[in-house]
């Protein structure tokens, strides 16, 4: 399982990520950054990827409609794009191992 990247987080974070999740993608590397939260919660759902986001609508998504997609929540507010991924750097093994868990849907990240 890989990450689909919201667009509220830089493109960048796709590529990092990507070194250690194969075929991450940003939703601008896919031509949908102006697509609605549905075309990503179906994208994400049907191509067996982890939503990474900001946007609590994915979360309430989740609650609401359990998984696939997982989602994982980034609420540490607004970060610069290198704190984000010191954050996420930090959280590798956590996140493999919640990508691994078929019992989890939702992860938040601070």
């Amino acid at each position: 399982m890989s990450f689909l990247i919201d667009n509220n987080l830089a493109p960048k974070i796709a590529e990092v990520l990507s070194e250690h999740f194969a075929e991450t993608y940003h939703v601008a590397n896919l031509n949908m950054d102006t697509s609605e939260d549905d075309v990503i919660w179906q994208y994400a759902k049907a191509n067996g990827l982890t939503i990474l986001t900001k946007d609590n609508d994915f979360e309430a998504k989740s609650r609401l409609y359990g998984c696939p997609p997982k989602v994982v929540q980034l609420t540490c507010g607004n970060r610069k794009t290198g704190e984000i991924l010191s954050i996420l750097r930090r959280k590798i093994l956590f996140l493999k191992d919640f990508l691994k868990d078929p019992d989890d849907c939702l992860l938040l990240i601070n």
